[in-house]
C-alpha cells in the first residue's frame, strides 16, 4: 500500500524581510505551500487565509478526479475569501498569494498549481521541477523569446501572471496526476528557496539525507537559502513515499498562517470570512525587496510588456554597441599613440653578417615587427671583438639616429684600431 510516510513543513521570516508572507500546510490528505504577495497591501494574510482554509478541509479523496476538482475548488474558494477580505478592509486590496498543493489517492499523487511557487519530484537521485510557473519570464522563454538562463536575471522575473486574489473571481487552476512511486520524495517550496539555490545543492541535499527525518532535511533546505543571503521569506513542505508510516502525519500549519485568526461577520456575502490579527503589524512592516507584483494577463497588457522588453533590449544593444565602439576607438587610439612612439627608438644590431641601424623597438608585438632596418654598414659583424659582437647580436639600444650612428662609429674605430 502506498503512504506518505513521512511530511514536515519549516518556513523563515529570511534574511532581509520584518513579517513572513509564506504559509505552509502538512496534513494527513493535502499537503500545501502558498507564497504571498503584496507587501504592505497584505500578503501574509493572503497566503494565511487559503492555507488556513484547506487545513480546515483536510480530507481523503476517493478518486484522482475528485482529487484534481476537490484540490482546485479549495483554491478557488480560498480566493474567493480573499476577495471577502478585501471587501471588509479595502487597505488589504491588491494582495495574493501563490499556492501548490498535494494530495495521494492510491498510488496516485494529484497536484494543484497557481503562482512560482514550486514543486519537485526526487526520483532516483534526480531532481526535476513539476510544475511550470506562472510569471512573465517563463511565458517568454515558452516562446523562445530568452532563455531560462536571461529569464533569472530579467528585469520582470517578478511580474506573475496568476495568483489568487482579489482581482479574478475564477482563477485558472493546473491540475495533474502522476505516480507515487515508493522512495520518491517531493518538495513544495516558495521561490525563497528555488530563487536562491540552485536545483543541482537541493538534490544533492535530499540526496545526502537519506537517514535524516522529514524535518531534518526541511531545515537543511531553509539553511541553505539562508546561507546564500535568501533576502525572501523560505517556506518548503518535504514529504516522501513509501509503503511504512516512518513518522506520525500531524496536521501543521506554519508562517503566517500559524498564528491565529479573527472572524468577522459584519457581512455574511458568503459563509466565513478569515481576517488575521495580524493586520496592524502588516502595515508596520517593510517593504519587500523585489516584490512580486502580479498583472492581469491579457492580451493587450502582454503586448505592452513585450514591447517594453523589446525597447528595454534594443537600448541595451546600442549601449553596449556604443560602449564597444568607445573601448575600441580608445585601445586604436592607445595602439596608434604606442606605435608612433616605438617608431622614435633606434638600436644597433646584426643584420646578414652585418651592423646594422634599426628603427623601433626589438620586441615583436606577436607576430607584428616593430622595428625595420634604416641603414646597413659595411662593418663586418665577426671582425669585431667578442664582447662587442655580443652586444651586438643582443642590440644596442640608442635614443636617436645620431646616436645610433655614434655607437656604429665606436665600433668600426675599434675595427681599424
Amino acid at each position: 500500500m502506498t503512504i506518505i510516510a513521512r511530511a514536515s513543513a519549516v518556513s523563515h521570516v529570511g534574511r532581509v524581510r520584518s513579517n513572513n508572507q509564506d504559509s505552509a500546510f502538512v496534513g494527513e490528505h493535502v499537503f500545501l505551500v502558498a507564497d504571498g504577495m503584496g507587501g504592505h497591501a497584505g500578503g501574509d494574510v493572503a497566503s494565511a487565509i487559503v492555507a488556513k482554509y484547506v487545513a480546515e478541509n483536510d480530507v481523503a479523496f476517493p478518486t484522482t478526479d475528485d482529487a484534481e476538482n476537490g484540490l482546485a475548488r479549495l483554491l478557488v474558494e480560498g480566493n474567493r475569501q480573499i476577495a471577502d477580505a478585501v471587501d471588509e478592509h479595502p487597505e488589504l486590496r491588491g494582495m495574493g498569494t501563490t499556492s501548490d498543493a498535494i494530495s495521494l489517492v492510491g498510488d496516485k499523487l494529484v497536484l494543484a498549481h497557481i503562482g512560482d511557487s514550486r514543486v519537485y519530484r526526487f526520483h532516483e537521485s534526480e531532481l526535476t521541477q513539476e510544475t511550470v510557473d506562472h510569471t512573465f519570464v517563463q511565458r517568454l522563454v515558452d516562446a523562445g523569446r530568452i532563455t531560462p538562463e536571461e529569464a533569472l536575471v530579467h528585469p520582470r522575473r517578478s511580474v506573475l501572471m496568476r495568483v489568487l486574489g482579489d482581482v479574478e473571481t475564477e482563477p485558472e487552476i493546473d491540475t495533474f496526476v502522476t505516480d507515487a512511486v515508493i522512495g520518491d520524495r517531493w518538495l513544495l517550496c516558495s521561490d525563497g528557496l528555488s530563487s536562491y539555490v540552485d536545483e543541482s545543492r537541493i538534490a544533492a541535499t535530499l540526496r545526502n539525507s537519506v537517514s535524516l527525518s522529514s524535518r531534518e532535511v526541511a531545515d537543511e533546505l531553509v539553511q541553505l537559502a539562508l546561507d546564500n543571503g535568501a533576502p525572501d521569506n523560505v517556506t518548503v513542505v518535504v514529504l516522501e513515499i513509501g509503503d511504512t508510516q516512518l513518522e506520525p502525519l500531524e496536521p501543521k500549519l506554519v508562517g503566517s498562517a500559524a498564528n491565529p485568526l479573527r472572524y468577522a461577520s459584519k457581512r455574511q456575502r458568503r459563509q466565513s470570512q478569515l481576517i488575521p490579527n495580524l493586520l496592524h503589524p502588516l502595515r508596520r512592516a517593510g517593504s519587500r525587496p523585489e516584490d512580486e507584483e502580479f498583472v492581469p494577463p491579457t492580451d493587450e497588457f502582454l503586448d505592452r510588456l513585450i514591447a517594453d522588453d523589446r525597447k528595454r533590449r534594443r537600448v541595451r544593444q546600442v549601449s553596449w554597441l556604443v560602449g564597444i565602439l568607445l573601448f575600441v576607438s580608445a585601445l586604436a587610439g592607445a595602439g596608434a599613440l604606442s606605435y608612433a612612439w616605438t617608431q622614435e627608438q633606434y638600436f644597433v644590431a646584426e643584420s646578414d653578417g652585418y651592423v646594422a641601424i634599426y628603427q623601433g623597438v626589438q620586441q615583436p608585438l606577436g607576430p607584428i615587427e616593430l622595428s625595420h632596418v634604416v641603414e646597413v654598414t659595411d662593418i663586418p659583424v665577426n671582425h669585431i671583438a667578442d664582447y662587442q659582437r655580443g652586444q651586438v647580436e643582443v642590440g644596442i639600444t640608442a635614443t636617436s639616429l645620431e646616436d645610433a650612428r655614434d655607437v656604429v662609429e665606436r665600433l668600426r674605430s675599434a675595427v681599424d684600431a
